[in-house]
């Protein structure tokens, strides 16, 4: 078998076992024969680029952040559905369905799961996806085509052994599953930055994230949901036949949809599923209702926002009544003072519900919360709890207004509240419990990564004065950590070992788990990426730290206040003394940039190279591309088939060259 029938091979079994697993749940291999197979397929690309293609498993996360989001006109408009919260309601669309339908017709309904998610538009050509679209506006959407492609239950080449309508466009649900967006954030807390409300919004800022290696880590995952063609005849003749032949094609659907003969199993369905909700592994914020006849659905039409032959009925929210026992204030390791509300436990939407966060002083005052009310609580996004509001009739006598600290309830400092921020602060850099959380987050999984080192041990380190930065974990003692209540020689050893293996982390992980306010993982990389040390980072300017991708003018200010600090300075300077690599190699740091300062634009096909590889190659080398060309554009770099782009060039006088030539370039400035 030569190289070409293997790659094809390899993708089939890949896309089949993509299958089983993202979208039946039933893998049919383990995880190592589907791992070898993917490196295989890799290794006889990187030796054959020319066996590369676009629906290649291998192709899934583009390697090259997006400057921005090109905008796309829906071939038919997005439409957003009407929404319902009550049976009347409901009652009163189906009367206005068979009003407009010929007198005596048969009207059936389909009902289904309506997924807490962002819609979404993929179109197929050929049985192949080339590109998915936000609903934006409803008319236009954002080409998010690199971001869905990551999505492993999207088929990026639909099954062939099943008939398929020449070119035909699939309309969805992309959504996080509940499991995934706990992890987000708990990382996000992790890292102090702002929680997501809900899943939705997570999986609607997950796909505008510019790099498609970041979204992968989300895990979204997609519910198809509604299929067209540009010849209507190719379609089945009801809604039912379609979602069951999107099944057969590969697209995951929902397998929670009923055939409906009368409203009154409509409304069975209903609340069914109001009950079940919470046993779900994803969030369902109501049940979608459509005429399921294609030609019905046709005759109804649609207004300028919303077809007339489906509607939403939303959920409420469950709530339920609790008693507040007490507010604490809780001192982050950035100093910030948020308060906590302690309830008598109560099961609320599938958990038992013991706190809830209360977010700054303001959201206290103005619901007026009290320590011994009645608070009726709901779970945000059926995942965050939070309190909506004090049930006043249960009030009991002699309640008083909460007390706001004016003190931290940790070191006694006075507290601070920025003119711009809602949130209580504590400056004092030695309070006890900033110290314990600011070593706690230096030493934890995603910066350090210092095992053995948990937040028990941190706090008893503190207490005992051995702790009071980071810094001092690296001259820590046998002889102190085996002193401890429960320790003992074998686990000193252990959390010692821990401690000499973090000096091997990588500069974003230090960076990272220095706890600059603001600074997460991500933006850790990309400055790590840009300055190759702590050293130039500390020396780098507003505008220079703006520059880098994914930094605002906040985090840059942070930034260059953090390192302005004399404390900081001096934690930086203790754990260049104790070992830690303070700097990485940069490929590109003692040689010049032959590309600096100049903008590229690249238009048709390139020999060896993608356009994404092209981009990379090109923004290695200092160049920067751009997605259009102007009078600023230095270079186009034109392959074959090459457009508009071409053209415009020529009459702007702009420097047009070819893959071969522009390598010529480089390599005379390098000799």
């Amino acid at each position: 078998m030569d190289e070409k029938q293997r790659v094809q091979e390899i993708k089939e079994l890949l896309r089949r076992y993509d299958y089983e697993y993202y979208v039946l749940a039933q893998p049919s291999v383990d995880d190592y024969t589907y791992d070898m197979l993917m490196k295989e397929l890799e290794a006889i690309e990187a030796a054959h680029p020319e066996l590369i293609t676009a629906d290649s498993p291998t192709q899934r996360v583009s390697g090259q952040p997006v400057k921005s989001f090109e905008t796309v006109v829906h071939s038919r408009p997005m439409l957003s559905l009407s929404n319902t919260y009550n049976q009347n309601e409901l009652a009163d669309f189906d009367r206005r369905v068979r009003e407009n339908l010929p007198p005596g017709s048969y009207v059936e309904y389909v009902a289904e799961l309506k997924i807490d998610g962002v819609a979404i538009s993929l179109l197929y050509e050929q049985g192949m996806l080339v590109r998915a679209v936000t609903r934006g506006d409803g008319i236009q959407g954002d080409d998010i085509t690199a971001n869905v492609k990551t999505i492993r239950s999207v088929p990026l080449r639909v099954a062939t052994d099943v008939s398929l309508p020449k070119n035909f466009e699939v309309r969805g649900e992309v959504y996080l599953p509940k499991q995934s967006f706990e992890a987000i954030n708990r990382k996000r807390q992790e890292e102090e930055e702002a929680l997501f409300a809900n899943p939705r919004n997570a999986a609607a800022g997950s796909l505008k994230l510019q790099d498609a290696r970041l979204v992968v880590q989300r895990k979204l995952a997609l519910f198809a949901y509604y299929l067209l063609t540009d010849a209507e005849e190719e379609l089945k003749p009801s809604h039912v036949d379609n979602l069951n032949w999107l099944k057969e094609m590969g697209f995951p659907v929902n397998p929670y949809f009923r055939l409906c003969r009368s409203l009154a199993e409509a409304f069975e369905f209903i609340n069914e599923w109001e009950v079940k909700r919470p046993d779900l592994p994803y969030e369902i914020d109501g049940v979608v209702i459509k005429v399921n006849t294609l030609a019905q659905q046709k005759i109804l039409g649609a207004t300028a926002k919303s077809p007339r032959w489906a509607i939403a009925y939303k959920f409420k929210a469950e709530q339920v009544e609790t008693l507040l026992r007490k507010v604490v204030w809780q001192v982050g390791r950035t100093g910030a003072v948020t308060p906590v509300a302690e309830l008598e436990p109560v099961a609320l939407a599938g958990t038992t519900v013991s706190r809830a966060t209360l977010h700054n002083p303001d959201e206290i005052e103005r619901k007026d919360i009290r320590e011994g009310d009645t608070v009726v609580i709901e779970k945000g996004g059926d995942i965050i709890p939070k309190i909506i509001r004090v049930q006043l009739e249960n009030r009991p006598t002699g309640s008083r207004p909460l007390a706001i600290p004016s003190k931290c309830p940790s070191c006694g400092q006075p507290l601070t509240r920025m003119e711009e921020e809602a949130a209580l602060r504590c400056s004092n850099p030695n309070c006890p419990e900033q110290v314990m959380r600011r070593i706690e987050h230096f030493a934890g999984r995603n910066a350090m990564d210092i095992e053995g080192l948990g937040t028990a041990l941190v706090e008893a380190l503190v207490e005992k004065g051995l702790l009071k930065t980071a810094a001092d974990i690296y001259f820590l003692h046998k002889e102190e950590l085996a002193a401890l209540e429960r320790m003992g020689d074998k686990s000193a050893d252990n959390v010692l070992a821990g401690i000499e293996k973090s000096k091997e982390q990588p500069l974003h992980r230090l960076i990272f788990a220095l706890g600059i306010p603001f600074i997460g993982a991500t933006a850790s990389k990309m400055l790590s990426k840009t300055f190759h040390s702590v050293w130039a980072l500390s020396r780098a300017k507003q505008e220079e730290l703006e520059a880098v991708e994914g930094i605002g003018a906040k985090m840059a200010e942070s930034i260059r206040t953090w390192f302005a600090n004399p404390l900081n300075q001096a934690l930086i300077n203790k754990l260049e003394h104790a070992g830690l690599q303070l700097e990485e190699e940069s490929n590109d740091m003692d040689r010049p940039l032959p590309f600096a300062g100049k903008t590229f634009v690249i238009t048709g096909t390139l020999p060896r190279m993608s356009r994404s590889e092209a981009t990379e190659w090109i923004e290695t080398l200092g160049g920067k591309v751009s997605s259009s060309v102007s009078s600023k554009t230095d270079f186009v770099l034109a392959g074959e088939n090459a457009g508009s782009k071409l053209d415009k060039a020529r009459k702007l006088g702009v420097v047009v060259v070819g893959l071969k030539e522009l390598e010529e370039k480089v390599n005379a400035k390098e000799e």
